[in-house]
Order: structure tokens, then C-alpha cells, then sequence
């Protein structure tokens, strides 16, 4: 093992120690030793079997038969969870086949972060995550489960899956993927039709065409954003069958693997031999695995609020700066868009997860020691699936990349260190992805604020003109308790194009950008953020900010006397809290914790687990 590697393994897992025994200890306490429903008044169970059709009735009246629960985030309205529609069924007779039964537990909400982009629905996304880790938790409390099946892929839904699934860290579950879509038009193009349509050299139909060659079909978006990075993080945990993430959705082999996961899943019951509850899968050394994988392929910047919750949920403490040494010393290995060229598709064709992983194994950098899914030991992901006699197989995955502009290897990396650099100073904590940016002067910016308190405002002076110069972009009250801390991917395109014309351009926040953004640097989750009391609230228009990635440094250039004269800034975020049903989620506003601590508010209460 890398030495760094083993240092932060055994910190964390020193940190966590007091949370993750009482974890454990609850989880331990937690089992059965016969199916859960047997636990049951025979007028609890009644219920449950009234809703039984076929062989459902005998199956759960016999004692030995394991009760699998389906947790879905299907909709027809979001492309990457489109395909799920057909998955219970698949799931049912695939489980039953293998001696077991499966009911639909509960359905979670999904929401789509490309349709509400910029919109008002976004101020919603992240908490939405703890939404669907409390549904999560409501469909499996009806205690007649002996493992459960996690259906969902995007933004927060697989995190918010696996924050609630880990309240039942005694059950075995399993991710299933449901595939990224094929390829459309290149993300380039894409992008230099937005940037036409944002300098008004076509209209809205021209757009319209380009978007709808790039979203085409049901499936994961193509690019390497939040949604892709969810299952690379997936798989590194040992939470998806080896090789499965970046099956097409709607092929064969995406529906055998589907199978083989459902009868996975089956044998994994505490009824049988090989009994693997899910916090045994979810660890210290799967976390690791985890950031390691996330930082050799310039994974999202939203992993390191999602991360830290799942491994919350799990009784484990992991922080920014872990992140920050795991990437210091983590090779860059792949360069999909926003960090190249091409994208899941071409990243799969040259080799993907199995190559990616024989890779980070062969250079130490990884846990091999692991429990997973499929057994014990991660050797078992360098291997690839295929398809044989329509059932999934698995043989020896690739030793070469197929394509050494999309994969490189540990001893000829693409860079010496990760996509994530933390950076610290007067203005806080705050995150920067590197591994996007196409040089590396740009890691290094100082210049005046330029300060808007809404993405809005950032919008219309550009409209109007007022972006010409070189700037540092503040854009405030943007964190978990201002507005719920939502994406501000729209205005990439902007600040691209006035760094097109030559100024120097940078980008403070405490909001969120895609996991898809690139091109301008930076300095986002930006805790505590201006609501709280941080810095950001006092900075004013012409306050020199100094980004600096290379030595971590975020500061504001303004004499510390001068600052403490200063009153913060006081916005009305009202507009912001209300309408499209924003007011409802002020609970839950309310008591979310900052980026760094995962931006949650479940833990608000209980930080015990």
C-alpha cells in the first residue's frame, strides 16, 4: 500500500472509532435469527401477505425463504431511471429462481438536475438527497425484509439511497445501475452551441436541436458528472456487480446483470452461508477505495459532500482533508469531458472499471482487503462481464487501455495528482477541481471581487455587458441554509466566454457547480458559508481574492481591521424560499449541516450514528 494511503486509512478509522463501534454494535444487535417477518403479530403479517398474487403468499409463509425489498427511484421524466420501469419484474423472477421472494418495498423521488438547472426546482436538489434517505428508511420499516435491492443512479438519489439503507446496515443490499445512454453529439459541440445561443448568434431552436441530439434516449447522461461519478463511487465501494456500471441501458447485458445482481443479492441473506450485511460492505477501507477512484478520474466536486454523508450514515468521519492528501498523491488515469474529450462510452470502450481498478491495484493505491457485492477481496473488479447463453459471466478484464488518450496507467499518468485540490484562508474552506482546467496558470488567480448575490445578477451583468474584465466572480448565499445550496452550473457558460476574451477569470461561492464544469477555476462549497457568518458576506465589489491551488490558499486581500469594521451584507433570500413548493422544505433549511460536513440535516440530531 501507498504509504499516504495507509496513513489516512488508519486515521479515519482511528477518528471514527467511538461512531463506527456503536454502529456496528446497533447493527449487530439488529439481526434475526430467522426471516424478519416471522418477528411479526400474526395480524402485522396478515397485511402484508393480503397483497401477495402468484406464489408470493407460499413463498413468505414458508420460513426459510428470504424477502428481498425492491427501493426504486423509477419515473419516465428523468432519463437515467426511465429503464427501471421493467426492473421489478425482472428482479422478482430473477430472486424467486434463485429460492427467494421479492416485494416492491416503496418508491423514492427523483428528481433530474439537468431539468431543473438554473430553474427553482434546483434550490431543492440537495435536500432532496435527505428526502430520499428518509423514504428509503419509511419503505423499509415495515421489517419483513431480509436484503433489499437499491434502484437509482443521478445526483443525490444513489447517495440518498445508501444514507438510508445504512439504518439497516444488518441487511445485505445491492446497487443496481440502469446505464448510461449511447453517445450523441460530442460535449464539445454541445458546447459551442451554447456559448452561440448565450452570445445570440442562433436562437432558441437551433439549441433546442443541439441539447436533443445530446439527450436522446433513456439512460445516464453521457458526461462524467455527478450521475457517472455516483457509480464509479458505487462500484469502488463493492456495492455493484463487478463491471456493471457502464453497461448501455437496454441491452442484454445490462438485463443479465440485473439478474445476476438479483440472485446475488439472495444468497447474501443472513438465512444463508455467505451472510454480508451492508456495513460490512460500507467501511472504512471501501471509503478509501472510494476517494481514490473519485480523485484518479477527476470525479465530481458534489462526492465530497455526498461521500461524507454515506460514510456519516456508516459510523465513519472522513473530511476534506482527506481528500486533499488522497489526491496529492493519487495519479490522474482518465480524461473524459469535462476533463477530455470523450466520455463514459469511450472511457468503457478503453477499458473501464476493470482496467481502472487493475491499475490503482497494481500501484497501491487501493484497498484490496475489502468486502464486496460479489465476495471478499476487490481483485474480483479486474474482471469484465459478458454475455453467455444470455445469462452474465465474468472473465479476465483488459491489461492495456484501448484508447491512451481516454486511460493512462499508473506509471505514465496523464498528471501526478488528483482532480480536488481544498483550499483554505480568511474566506474559509473551499473546494477546487483541478483536473478540468486546461492549464495550469489557472490554478492561480488574483484579481478584483465582482459580487452578486444571486445567479441572476450574474446573468443580467452579462447581458449587459459588465463581465468585461478581469474579476473574481462572488457569488453568495448560495450554501445549504441560504437557498438549499443549489447548482450554478449555468453560469459556466458566461464566465467561459469572458475568459474566451482574454480577462482573467475566477469563480467564489458557497453553492454547488456540476459535476460536468470545467474550464474556469473555481473555489466552490465554500464553508461556513455567507448566511452563517462567513467572510463572503463582508466582501465588496473591487476586494482583491487571491486563488491560489498550487499552495491551497483562498484569501481575501482586505486589512483585518477594515473587515472587522465592515457589516455583512444583508440579502432577502425570501424569493429563494418560496414557490414551487420551497417553502415546505424550511425544516429541513434550516438544520443542514455546512459542505464539509456532508450538508445534511439528518445527522443534525442524531451524530451519534
Amino acid at each position: 500500500m501507498h504509504r499516504t494511503v495507509q496513513q489516512v486509512t488508519e486515521r479515519i478509522i482511528e477518528r471514527s472509532k467511538p461512531h463506527r463501534q456503536l454502529y456496528l454494535q446497533r447493527m449487530e444487535s439488529a439481526k434475526s435469527n430467522g426471516v424478519f417477518r416471522n418477528n411479526l403479530p400474526c395480524s402485522n403479517l396478515a397485511h402484508d401477505l393480503a397483497g401477495c398474487v402468484g406464489t408470493c403468499r407460499s413463498a413468505l409463509l414458508n420460513d426459510q425463504t428470504p424477502n428481498i425489498g425492491i427501493i426504486s427511484a423509477y419515473n419516465d421524466m428523468v432519463s437515467a431511471h426511465q429503464p427501471y420501469g421493467a426492473y421489478p419484474a425482472l428482479i422478482k423472477a430473477s430472486v424467486a429462481r434463485a429460492g427467494g421472494n421479492a416485494q416492491f418495498a416503496g418508491g423514492v423521488p427523483a428528481m433530474c438536475d439537468g431539468v431543473t438547472q438554473g430553474e427553482p426546482g434546483m434550490d431543492m436538489s440537495l435536500m432532496s438527497r435527505d428526502v430520499i434517505a428518509m423514504s428509503t428508511v419509511i419503505g423499509l420499516s415495515h421489517n419483513v425484509f431480509d436484503g433489499a435491492i437499491l434502484l437509482g443512479v443521478c445526483d443525490k438519489i444513489l447517495p440518498g439511497l445508501l444514507m438510508g439503507g445504512l439504518q439497516f446496515g444488518y441487511l445485505p443490499m445491492i446497487l443496481i445501475p440502469a446505464g448510461p445512454m449511447t453517445s450523441g453529439i460530442t460535449n464539445k459541440d454541445k458546447n459551442k452551441v451554447r456559448e452561440a445561443f448565450a452570445k445570440g448568434e442562433i436562437g432558441h431552436d437551433e439549441l433546442l436541436s443541439s441539447e436533443t441530439k445530446a439527450y436522446h434516449s433513456p439512460g445516464t447522461c453521457t458526461f462524467y458528472g455527478t450521475a457517472n461519478s455516483n457509480q464509479l463511487m458505487a462500484e469502488m465501494l463493492g456495492m455493484h456487480l463487478p463491471g456493471s456500471s457502464f453497461v448501455n441501458a437496454g441491452t442484454k447485458l445490462r438485463d443479465a446483470l440485473t439478474r445476476s445482481a438479483a440472485e446475488q443479492i439472495t444468497s447474501l441473506t443472513h438465512l444463508g452461508t455467505d451472510y454480508t450485511p451492508l456495513s460490512q460492505v460500507i467501511s472504512e477501507k471501501s471509503i478509501i477505495n472510494a476517494i481514490v477512484g473519485l480523485m484518479a478520474t477527476g470525479g465530481s466536486t458534489n462526492e465530497t459532500m455526498h461521500l461524507v454523508a454515506i460514510a456519516h450514515a456508516a459510523g465513519i468521519r472522513i473530511d476534506w482533508n482527506d481528500f486533499a492528501e488522497i489526491s496529492d498523491i493519487t495519479p490522474l488515469l482518465v480524461r473524459i469531458y469535462p476533463n477530455g474529450s470523450g466520455d463514459i462510452n469511450s472511457f468503457q470502450q478503453a477499458g473501464g472499471m476493470a482496467l481502472l481498478i487493475k491499475e490503482l491495484l497494481e500501484g497501491g493505491l487501493i484497498h484490496e482487503d475489502v468486502q464486496t457485492v460479489a465476495g471478499k477481496g476487490f481483485a474480483r473488479y479486474t474482471e469484465k462481464p459478458a454475455l453467455k447463453d444470455n445469462k452474465a459471466t465474468w472473465k479476465k478484464g483488459p491489461q492495456q487501455t484501448g484508447d491512451p488518450t481516454i486511460i493512462s496507467t499508473v506509471t505514465d499518468p496523464f498528471e501526478t495528482m488528483g482532480g480536488i485540490k481544498v483550499l483554505s484562508g480568511n474566506l474559509g474552506r473551499a473546494i477546487m477541481k483541478i483536473s478540468a482546467l486546461a492549464n495550469g496558470e489557472k490554478t492561480f488567480v488574483k484579481a478584483p471581487a465582482m459580487v452578486f448575490n444571486s445567479q441572476q445578477e450574474l446573468e443580467d451583468a452579462f447581458k449587459a455587458g459588465k463581465l468585461n474584465r478581469d474579476m473574481v466572480a462572488v457569488v453568495r448565499f448560495q450554501g445549504p441554509r441560504g437557498n438549499g445550496m443549489p447548482e450554478l452550473h449555468k453560469l459556466i457558460t458566461h464566465l467561459s466566454i469572458t475568459m474566451d476574451r482574454g480577462y482573467t477569470v475566477g469563480l467564489v461561492t458557497d453553492g454547488r457547480l456540476s459535476g460536468a464544469s470545467g474550464k474556469v477555476p473555481f473555489a466552490i462549497h465554500c464553508t461556513p458559508e455567507a448566511v452563517t457568518g462567513g467572510l463572503l458576506a463582508k466582501v465588496q465589489d473591487g476586494d482583491i481574492i487571491l486563488m491560489d491551488a498550487h499552495n491551497s490558499i483562498l484569501e481575501l486581500k482586505v486589512d483585518k481591521l477594515e473587515l472587522e469594521q465592515r457589516g455583512p451584507c444583508k440579502y432577502d433570500l425570501d424569493t429563494n424560499r418560496y414557490g414551487l413548493g420551497r417553502q415546505i422544505f424550511a425544516p429541513l433549511r434550516k438544520d443542514l449541516s455546512g459542505a464539509e460536513e456532508g450538508a445534511s440535516s439528518i445527522f443534525t440530531y442524531t451524530d451519534e450514528n
